[in-house]
């Protein structure tokens, strides 16, 4: 079972955009995907979006071993997985078998070098977000590690975790780091960084890079649910 966050700056991608993303992982790699349309901002800013994913595991785990679950997300959905993750660990459940970051915002700070050396390079986002990380926040301390995931103290424990970006990802540096931190911790984590590739993909399609980092991902949750 996999269940994923969706992307969009945590400020859009509701209904559709939801579906759509969960249809993709479901389709391609033959995994029964839950995909979650949380609460957004402006009505509904953080914690919001962590808590309705926090509630979706929960129900899943009515019906499913959490031996069988993978959360996942990509960019604002990277985090919202991770800080989702946290929130099962701290609140003593048991920790879902695995992790899917792709291309993840997990530093609300921005402070990461490729937020300077791939601006511009990246396709997909040219700067950073600071404003729409700003709403999503409502006001909370961006160094929260429900808000930056980065931050987390990983030593109290984290499922196995796969990492994906790519060399002109806006987001690399994210990945680059909180992938160190994991292991710095002991935790089992895997970082892919794929060459050309900017923020959140090659694109919309049915291209060979993207069926690759689909391919990657369904290996990996086949791995940590076997």
């Amino acid at each position: 079972m996999y269940l994923f966050v969706h992307g969009g700056a945590f400020v859009v991608g509701a209904d559709a955009f939801a579906k759509v993303g969960g249809l993709r992982p479901a389709a391609n790699l033959g995994i029964h995907t839950v995909s979650v349309d949380y609460r957004m901002p402006p009505d509904h800013p953080f914690p919001a979006a962590p808590q309705d994913c926090l509630a979706v595991y929960k129900a899943l785990l009515e019906t499913v071993d959490p031996s069988r679950i993978v959360v996942g997300g990509s960019s604002a959905g990277g985090n919202i997985a991770a800080a989702t993750v946290l929130m099962i660990r701290d609140q003593g459940l048991p920790l879902p078998a695995g992790a899917v970051l792709l291309t993840p915002e997990v530093d609300l700070t921005e402070a990461g070098d490729t937020f300077r050396t791939n601006a511009d390079i990246d396709t997909v986002l040219k700067q950073g977000l600071p404003d729409a990380n700003a709403l999503y926040a409502g006001g909370h301390d961006l160094t929260d590690p429900y808000l930056s995931p980065l931050f987390a103290d990983f030593t109290k424990g984290f499922p196995p975790t796969l990492v994906q970006s790519g060399t002109r990802d806006l987001f690399l540096s994210n990945s680059v780091r909180i992938h160190r931190k994991l292991r710095d911790a002991g935790i089992d984590a895997e970082l892919h960084v794929w060459e050309a590739m900017p923020h959140g993909g090659f694109g919309p399609g049915d291209v060979p890079e993207n069926n690759a980092l689909q391919a990657e991902v369904g290996r990996f949750i086949r791995r940590v649910t076997a």
